[in-house]
């Protein structure tokens, strides 16, 4: 990121989209101005703490300064193009990119929480058999400030008098796999902790991943936060199915990683997702499989009702079969929660977003597993 920083500036063609960079990358393009580090820390309060993008209104900049940076840098953030708010309070965005492409992001408010499910990519190649976004294809990544724009954006349109930061937590469960984008995700998620932008702990940001062990390991060095792993089931047969990433890292190596991954995170657990699909992977035996296979990690399940989209084949576990299925679980020592679904009238429940999108590539080729 650095060295395209470096490289940008010397193209007077190219304007800098600013908000996306962390600390170290502002401080460096600061540098290259010739201006003390401390002028990184200052912009970063006035754009993700202030919410100010016109360089005239910084006023502990200077006139040269002030000019420069809109000489030579941009402050944007995606296009709201819809804004729609379910009957429990969950709003969901539909966000236009500068390339015409369209991302959603959505915020679900809760008594003493805000949390904000944030996209990393247009679309998604890995192909999971039960996910909308999924069955669109993919496009492109995201690049950093089109990550972070997306909270920025949540904050200012939900702000009070009285909570000028409504969001609390940060969850990358929207579209995308986030590891296939690591750099600009990374970069973003920095930005989320940092101090002088939203100062969210480590906990209160959660990456979800179908499983990209590479990445994962890496991501524990690099920038640890909470970590969720799309499981939905208990075999390597069914997993394969479900979530074709699989095939490449199965089970036994996912919580392998998974044990490797809380060593640098004392106290903490990981939380397997698991979406309920009647008669696939509800079972009582594959409950009790389940809770064989994760004795021996420290975790919490998230059951999640199925949210049903057009063209798709499951059919959502009932009410019943969940509740069943989570007893056994309990009984045997894991801590499993029922996720309440949320904004589904709206699209905006868990693995119901779709966007607005080109698809580039066929669906034959969305996963190429020996590429990852």
């Amino acid at each position: 990121m650095i060295h395209t920083i470096v490289t940008d500036l010397l193209n007077k063609d190219s304007a800098i989209n600013l908000i996306g960079h962390d600390h170290q990358a502002m401080s460096k393009y600061f540098a290259v101005l010739g201006e003390k580090p401390f002028r990184a820390s200052q912009l970063l309060k006035w754009i993700h703490q202030q919410g100010v993008y016109d360089y005239a209104n910084m006023t502990n900049f200077s006139k040269v300064l002030r000019s420069r940076l809109s000489e030579q840098t941009s402050l944007k953030l995606p296009e709201i193009i819809q804004d729609q708010e379910s009957l429990d309070g969950t709003r969901k965005w539909l966000l236009r990119l500068e390339d015409g492409n369209s991302i959603e992001t959505v915020f679900i408010p809760e008594e003493k929480r805000g949390t904000l499910c944030v996209s990393s990519q247009v679309g998604c190649g890995l192909n999971c058999s039960f996910c909308a976004t999924a069955r669109q294809g993919f496009n492109r990544n995201l690049e950093a400030h089109e990550i972070i724009g997306q909270l920025r954006l949540a904050n200012q349109l939900l702000s009070t008098e009285d909570n000028d930061r409504p969001v609390t937590n940060v969850v990358m469960m929207g579209m995308g796999e986030p590891l296939l984008n690591y750099d600009n995700v990374v970069q973003a998620m920095r930005l989320m902790q940092d101090d002088f932008a939203y100062g969210l702990s480590k906990r209160r940001v959660t990456l979800s991943t179908s499983g990209l062990l590479p990445d994962m390991l890496r991501l524990s060095d690099e920038c640890p936060v909470s970590l969720a792993v799309s499981l939905h089931a208990p075999d390597d047969a069914l997993r394969n199915e479900l979530v074709p990433i699989n095939r490449k890292y199965p089970i036994a190596e996912l919580l392998e990683t998974c044990r490797e991954y809380l060593k640098g995170i004392p106290h903490q657990r990981i939380t397997f997702e698991y979406v309920m699909l009647d008669g696939i992977n509800d079972s009582d035996n594959q409950a009790r499989m389940l809770a064989k296979l994760l004795r021996s990690v420290p975790c919490k399940i998230n059951l999640i009702p199925f949210n049903p989209f057009t063209g798709t084949q499951y059919r959502r576990s009932s009410q019943k079969r969940i509740n069943q299925f989570r007893n056994i679980l309990m009984e045997k020592g894991i801590i499993t929660v029922t996720r309440r679904t949320r904004g589904d009238e709206i699209d905006a429940a868990c693995g119901q977003l779709a966007g607005n999108f080109t698809d580039r590539t066929r669906r034959s080729e969305r996963l190429d597993i020996e590429s990852l």
